[in-house]
């Protein structure tokens, strides 16, 4: 039994490690690992969708007893075990050998969601995913970093879409036993680590530990007994309710994510913001040094020296920005304990044109010396939009600057795409990811061994989303036109464009419908078949991202397209696997210059899918000619969604249908494949997870913890 209740009935003292290697989430990214789990039992661990601690309770007893006594899987075992020892505990790693021990204290990497696996549901899209991936890299290569995020009871919504197409978002609670979080005692075993004041009551802040390799991530969650019922459910939902449950949910980040981190005696060298949710960690400190009796001014440029701050979005809207009033009365005149007065406490989240607001965005920029974008676009864009905060400046001189993301090779990366790197580049390619020009190796991929490992991951798909069609039209479904419409029509040979992502307006899944008799054409010749699968959810408040979802769910009933147009509902990781290792094409729409990254088509690319993309965000500066298409961008005089669309509707009519139908004699499309091989050398070579944070080392932790300068002055306007 372990301290939050999981109960593992029968585990023989031969294996007895498999508990705490299923409490690691490593194992979800070692794929020794992942396939020990999986040959205890295989359809369960299909059916607790890859959940290796579910799998350990529910299996039968005597096929564990069996494994104990399995050689091959004792042997195995041992090997796994030995492998996380070492990859967990190692010294020798990329950030030791360039680094040393630099100043032997953490990164502290506060961020409002992680998503890290789709057993433990407290993420909602792209930045928990980056924020996982961010960890798990850097337990790789072995960057001290701890995690501080929230712990939300309710996790993010489960979607179900009605018959009309609307999405309904569902509230239900998951099995905390399930997941391999592990409750932290405070001093004398109390439940709690710490208390915040806020709403003019004091809150105790417990946290939850979730090791993910060698890097902890403790989640704050305010559901004990102690506090009053308003505060016990602060924590419930991802993003849900209005601003004043959302400065709240903050201020318990900011501010108890800073303290939970000192009584469990943790100092980070560096405080990393990865989003604006997280600047309440720079008040808290700017108190804690005031209280002591530092001056403000010399506060400022500590907590500044010692800060990175990640800005995630370029849509306005996307940024959090409380009225003053409501924060007021979340955290209390802290400025009296600050010694200033309230003026000077706000003016650090006050936007120069919005008069009565705490901009958590604003108030990140003036407390972090070190600020960037997500991609080298994103960067230019970011410097122009927050040029207000630097008057007199040139846009161009805004000291913002850009870590592209990337993703996590070892997560996203399909087994059978591994397997041929294992035959082709040799078993310890792993190992080499560093070595100059190790990916163009991948561009002599044999062309009929690459193609027959995704046409084996394109079955996979279809095989899940029969079944999945399958379990919801005997539960759920009520008409005939919803079992098509889940894509129980696709068919496995035709090609397959995969567009799955938030449902927001500036994303524009609509633009696909824009012609739709051209479109129709596509999708239903019969010599070159085209089917498109969707897949996402629109923000609980988005009324105009639900409505595009639900236009775009409109057409998966329209027999004209002949079952071609599928819908998946709730969309989470262990879906988004499926999709970006098992569609044809990836499609992404983004309005420019309004995606800031967009990392599902590094996800697909590295699985050898191609992508067909505005040239925005990652693509921006990833697309060569070789590895996907590019929609060229509207002319000053154009209309850009009826230019996007015309060129979208072109390069599939003319480049990308033709090529993906066009066959050897062995039934393999030669030319396709090649875009594949290039694809997967352009996200290995520069679009990994592991680039991304040897970057943030590089250019961001190591100068902070020296000391260096900036080079910049804080924002004045």
């Amino acid at each position: 039994m372990t301290p939050h209740g999981t109960h593992i009935p029968y585990l023989p003292a031969r294996i007895e490690g498999l508990a705490p290697l299923a409490k690691n989430l490593w194992w979800s990214w070692n794929r020794e690992a992942r396939n020990l789990f999986r040959s205890i039992d295989a359809s369960l661990w299909g059916m607790t969708r890859h959940n290796p601690l579910e799998l350990l309770c529910r299996v039968d007893p005597d096929l564990i007893a069996g494994c104990a006594s399995d050689s091959d899987f004792l042997r195995r075992y041992d090997e796994v075990m030995v492998r996380m020892h070492h990859e967990t505990s190692s010294r020798d790693t990329w950030f030791t050998r360039q680094y040393g021990d630099l100043d032997g204290r953490p990164v502290g990497y506060f961020c409002a969601e992680f998503g890290l696996h789709s057993s433990v549901p407290i993420y909602s899209g792209g930045l928990g995913v980056l924020a996982g991936d961010h960890c798990k890299a850097a337990s790789d290569v072995g960057i001290p970093l701890v995690g501080v995020g929230l712990m939300y009871m309710k996790g993010y919504f489960d979607q179900r879409l009605r018959l009309d197409g609307w999405q309904e978002d569902s509230d239900d609670e998951y099995d905390l036993s399930l997941t391999p979080l592990e409750p932290v005692r405070g001093p004398q075993g109390r439940p709690y680590l710490t208390t915040v004041e806020t709403s003019g009551r004091p809150v105790h802040v417990r946290a939850w530990r979730m090791m993910v390799g060698r890097v902890p991530i403790y989640l704050l969650d305010t559901n004990l007994e102690l506090n009053h019922p308003d505060d016990r459910g602060l924590m419930n939902k991802l993003y849900a309710g209005g601003p004043d449950l959302r400065v709240r949910q903050e201020w318990i980040l900011g501010v108890g994510g800073v303290r939970v981190l000192r009584a469990l005696g943790i100092d980070p060298a560096v405080w990393h913001a990865n989003e604006g949710h997280a600047a309440f960690m720079m008040i808290e400190r700017l108190r804690e040094l005031t209280v002591a009796g530092t001056p403000l001014d010399e506060a400022v440029r500590q907590v500044r020296a010692h800060s990175v701050f990640t800005t995630h979005t370029p849509v306005p809207a996307g940024h959090d920005a409380f009225a003053v009033e409501a924060l007021e009365t979340c955290a209390g005149p802290i400025w009296e304990e600050m010694g200033i007065d309230r003026e000077t406490l706000f003016h650090f989240g006050k936007h120069p044109s919005i008069e009565g607001q705490f901009h958590m965005t604003v108030c990140a920029m003036r407390l972090s010396a070190r600020v960037n974008g997500v991609s080298r676009r994103h960067g230019q864009v970011s410097r122009n939009l927050w040029r207000d905060l630097w008057p007199g400046r040139p846009w161009e001189a805004v000291p913002v600057g850009h870590v592209t993301n990337g993703i996590h090779l070892a997560t996203w990366m399909a087994s059978p795409i591994m397997e041929l790197l294992d035959a082709h580049i040799g078993p310890d390619w792993g190992n080499r990811l560093d070595e100059p020009g190790f990916w163009d190796q991948v561009l002599t991929l044999d062309h009929e061994r690459l193609w027959a490992a995704h046409v084996r991951l394109k079955q996979v798909l279809a095989t899940r989303i029969r079944e999945d069609a399958r379990r919801r039209f005997a539960g759920r479904f009520k008409e005939a036109a919803q079992v098509v419409g889940a894509g129980t029509l696709l068919d496995p040979t035709a090609l397959t464009l995969g567009f799955a992502r938030r449902f927001a307006t500036y994303k524009r899944a609509n633009l696909i419908f824009r012609d739709l008799e051209r479109l129709r054409r596509l999708l239903v010749d019969q010599r070159r078949p085209v089917q498109i699968i969707f897949a996402g959810k629109a923000h609980p408040a988005d009324t105009p991202g639900k409505e595009v979802l639900q236009s775009v769910y409109q057409f998966t009933r329209d027999p004209e397209f002949e079952g071609r147009v599928a819908f998946l509902e709730d969309y989470d990781m262990h879906l988004a696997h499926l999709l970006v290792q098992g569609v044809d094409v990836w499609i992404n729409l983004p309005r420019v210059p309004l995606e800031a990254s967009g990392t599902s088509g590094m996800k697909a690319a590295l699985n050898g899918v191609p992508q067909l993309s505005t040239l925005d965000g990652w693509w921006q500066e990833g697309f060569d000619g070789l590895s996907g298409w590019a929609i060229s961008p509207a002319g000053d005089t154009e209309d850009a969604d009826a230019a996007d669309a015309e060129r979208f509707y072109r390069l599939l009519e003319e480049q990308v249908v033709p090529l993906f139908h066009s066959r050897n004699a062995a039934g393999v499309p030669i030319g396709w494949v090649d875009k594949m091989r290039h694809a997967v050398r352009l996200a290995g070579s520069r679009f990994t997870a592991r680039r991304m944070v040897q970057d943030y080392v590089q250019e961001y932790y190591a100068p902070a913890i020296r000391g260096e300068a900036a080079g910049d002055d804080p924002p004045t306007g």
